[in-house]
């Protein structure tokens, strides 16, 4: 670790290569951030450096919510972005969007949640709410195809609030009712039990 003077002049010019190896954190304010935080340089007197986020808030000081120290790089939100939105989507395949709001997921992953839609939007193109409502639709669409369950329990069954809902989402991706499937389903049905009756 190099010694304080150093640091600091690195910090001055925010130099990019200690991002993420040494924290900085601002007695002043309570806060601690990232060297290549834009905010403005504190006086030298009011600084500490800490060699990870966690010593930085052992000794009491607080991310900062402009630079998120919690994605500067080694840090374990940055290497594992991608498992974090692999752990979101385990949770939500489980129901966990289907009662609770991003804000609670986010929090079962340690992050926040405009964090968390971010990483969605990066590495899905998609919001969360919009992943949890596609597994729903499929998860209806499966157990439509696949049972005689009355529409009202395959939502429920789905992960849908209530059938209404299921309903308008079928509606604005299929332009039909989830009903329309059950009567496919069925007309196949009686095709092959004719085929069966014929031979």
């Amino acid at each position: 670790m190099l010694d304080f003077a150093a640091q600091y002049e690195a910090f001055q010019r925010r130099d990019p290569a200690f991002d993420g190896v040494v924290f900085v954190a601002v007695k002043t304010t309570g806060v601690f951030c990232r060297p290549v935080c834009l905010a403005r340089t504190p006086f030298a007197r009011n600084v500490g450096f800490y060699p990870s986020a966690a010593a930085a808030e052992r000794a009491g000081f607080r991310p900062c919510l402009r630079c998120r120290p919690e994605s500067a790089p080694f840090c374990p939100a940055w290497k594992g972005t991608q498992t974090t939105v692999e752990r979101a989507l385990n949770l939500i395949e489980r129901g966990a969007l289907d009662h609770d709001n991003i804000a609670t997921l986010a929090s079962r992953l340690g992050i926040g949640s405009r964090h968390l839609t971010r990483l969605f939007g990066h590495q899905l193109d998609a919001s969360p709410l919009q992943v949890a409502l596609s597994l729903r639709i499929q998860s209806a669409k499966r157990l439509l195809d696949d049972t005689d369950l009355p529409v009202n329990e395959v939502a429920r069954h789905a992960g849908f609030s209530h059938s209404r809902r299921m309903r308008a989402a079928f509606t604005r991706l299929y332009g039909r009712p989830p009903s329309a499937f059950r009567k496919t389903r069925h007309r196949k049905y009686e095709i092959e039990k004719r085929k069966e009756r014929r031979l």
